[in-house]
């Protein structure tokens, strides 16, 4: 399993829009080969400020896959001309989990 991790900076008159699409954006993302699940968390000290968090199967299902689907461009419609600046997309792997 890879997550993808993207610090959203949003332009802050424009959050309550932001969560709106978003949330008509997760039937496209949801739909994708390889997703396997989402979170949207917003920063407590800069509210204009959000993590998503993605599981994808592999690193392609999203860079690939998503990225380079006629989707993408309805997912890019949506979401993107809410960022400033735009994200800094990163993926990681599972190194440790532990659960108390």
């Amino acid at each position: 399993m890879i997550l993808e991790v993207a610090v959203l900076d949003v332009i802050p008159s424009e959050t309550n829009s932001f969560e709106r699409d978003f949330t008509s954006a997760c039937r496209i993302i949801s739909s994708m080969k390889g997703y396997q699940g989402h979170q949207l968390q917003r920063c407590l000290e800069i509210s204009s400020r959000y993590l998503l968090l993605v599981n994808w199967d592999t690193l392609e299902d999203h860079t690939v896959g998503f990225r380079q689907s006629p989707q993408y461009q309805e997912w890019k419609s949506l979401l993107h001309k809410y960022y400033d600046p735009f994200p800094r997309v990163e993926h990681y792997e599972m190194v440790l989990s532990v659960k108390g």
